[in-house]
């Protein structure tokens, strides 16, 4: 029998076909990258880096107040008046002030227990407290759970409200709005907010409360978060090392320099005449309780954040709630910004220095040139000059510059300084997600007023049980595998191995380790990350 011959497997018109085709793209290439491929790169590159200057130079700064405040800065109790409270003979406890707590909460299976128990268990005089859980969930299986336990809870002796709503306008937002409506709250002073994953200790309002008393300035005492399941997984470390820089630095920062910070919608004690006096909460984007800062700042109220008050929570342990939690987070404050920045320059009850502060750092920077600069600098423009040398990035702001931004970052988590390379690919994959969404904030697309509840899985007894249980997870093509991840990855592989064939330099590396990053994420899907311990 005659072999086959490569011309009988692949006909001559064929290969002809295929070769004319790889020479006519490669000719058209040619022709177009001169003309508007390298000059719109080299723009590209120049606002990269521009932005990236603007980053640098906020996180210096940041790094020097914070150094300042740590070595010469004055406590809370030295910048401001506190003094405990204490009994009146006289007047008995009518001479504390009545406090207000609410617990908003939807669906919360595993963690309503935990939330309001804490809650319940806060030490204060039993007449001068009033717990409020605002139920907003839809599962009536839940919702008949949460009501037994404000029962159990009340008939304790303590004074518990279990609030619903025909509906969820709103969300959050609208929950805690219609939650002050009620006629006790008009006989509170202040209230303290935690979601239902927020184990408070007994002692935080004797912590919190004195400063609002004695200061009447302040309108918001904010505590600072501490994760009970921070050593569940890689993914839970790499998220402990991003908020520890927000609470130590950012936090710490704009208490000690501007007396304004973002309230982060829970661990706070407000005064409820700063509430009322800002316009009340609105639910016109998905950060709510910056909103609420922003506009009460603005009205010449203070903030006071105090790192050393911690409260327990829960960090989100699989990618898929995650994600849609950095959707919200990142979405709500572009958002914002849009919505509020004429309403800040007009504003003239705070000083110039102020509105700078707010416009260009708190909003511009932090939450808009952040997110952008991450990915289309170090994900896509940086990797398409592999394939476009004649751009070049100087090596100050390819190597440098992230390098000092990222010592930064890392320093706020001392314990986890060995896993920083794991943080800087995690980090490059979720500004995919933070990119998007900033620009769906800005230009109030689709998903702008997205609210999904991040997903809670209760103490760290039920986190082990919950992940014994998702080991053999029923295959979700939409869950399992992210898109935009897989085609990210793809694009930084190509550029490396692009990069290995025509390359001078090691910089292949770099592209194969983020794109092996992005695949990872691309099918990641429940109990797929490895723990850190």
């Amino acid at each position: 029998m005659d072999r086959f011959s490569s011309t009988t497997l692949f006909p001559d018109t064929l290969s002809g076909t295929r070769d004319d085709l790889t020479e006519q793209l490669t000719i058209l290439w040619e022709q177009i990258k001169a003309p508007l491929i390298v000059p719109l790169l080299r723009i590209a590159v120049f606002l990269c880096l521009t932005m990236s200057i603007l980053l640098f130079v906020e996180r210096v700064y940041m790094g020097v107040v914070i150094t300042l405040v740590k070595l010469f800065g004055r406590k809370p109790e030295k910048r401001y008046k506190w003094e405990s409270l204490k009994d009146d003979v006289e007047h008995g406890n009518s001479s504390y002030p009545m406090v207000l707590v609410q617990i908003p909460m939807y669906n919360e299976r595993e963690v309503y227990q935990l939330s309001i128990g804490a809650a319940c268990g806060l030490s204060w005089p039993a007449d001068r407290i009033i717990i409020q859980v605002l139920d907003d969930s839809t599962d009536p299986i839940i919702k008949n759970l949460v009501s037994m336990e404000c029962q159990r809870w009340g008939s304790k002796g303590i004074n518990i409200k279990y609030e619903i709503r025909d509906n969820r306008n709103g969300y959050k937002a609208g929950a805690l709005k219609e939650g002050l409506k009620h006629p006790y709250v008009k006989l509170c002073d202040y209230v303290a907010i935690f979601d239902a994953d927020f184990q408070p200790e007994p002692d935080f309002l004797w912590r919190t409360i004195p400063f609002l008393v004695h200061n009447p300035q302040l309108a918001l005492v904010q505590a600072r978060w501490k994760y009970v399941n921070a050593d569940e997984c890689l993914m839970t470390r790499m998220q402990e090392m991003s908020l520890d820089y927000h609470f130590s630095v950012e936090q710490e920062v704009g208490s000690s320099t501007y007396a304004f910070f973002g309230f982060n919608g829970t661990a706070g004690v407000w005064r409820l005449k700063a509430i009322d006096e800002a316009g009340g909460w609105k639910d016109r984007t998905t950060v709510e309780d910056m909103d609420l800062a922003v506009r009460a700042s603005l009205k010449g109220w203070k903030f006071l954040y105090l790192s050393a008050l911690k409260v327990k929570n829960e960090l989100p342990s699989t990618f898929k709630a995650y994600r849609y939690q950095q959707h919200r987070w990142s979405c709500g404050p572009a958002n914002l910004f849009k919505k509020m920045l004429m309403e800040i320059i007009r504003n003239k009850k705070v000083t110039l220095w102020k509105k700078i502060h707010v416009i260009y750092s708190f909003f511009f920077v932090r939450k808009v040139v952040a997110h952008i600069v991450t990915f289309v600098f170090y994900c896509i423009v940086l990797p398409a000059t592999v394939l476009v040398p004649e751009v070049e990035v100087p090596k100050w702001g390819a190597v440098y510059i992230p390098s000092v931004i990222t010592i930064l970052n890392g320093v706020g988590t001392p314990r986890s300084l060995h896993l920083i390379i794991f943080w800087i690919l995690f980090e490059n994959v979720m500004s995919l997600h933070r990119t998007k969404a900033t620009f769906i904030g800005l230009l109030e697309a689709g998903r702008v007023n997205e609210w999904i509840v991040t997903e809670k899985l209760g103490d760290a007894h039920k986190m082990k049980s919950a992940i014994k249980a998702y080991k053999k997870p029923r295959f979700r093509f939409g869950d399992r595998l992210h898109l935009l991840e897989l085609a990210t990855g793809a694009y930084l592989f190509f550029c490396g191995c692009y990069d290995l064939a025509f390359g001078k330099n090691l910089f292949f590396l770099y592209l194969f380790i983020q794109a092996f990053a992005f695949f990872i994420m691309g099918f990641s899907y429940v109990g797929t990350f490895v723990p850190s311990s």
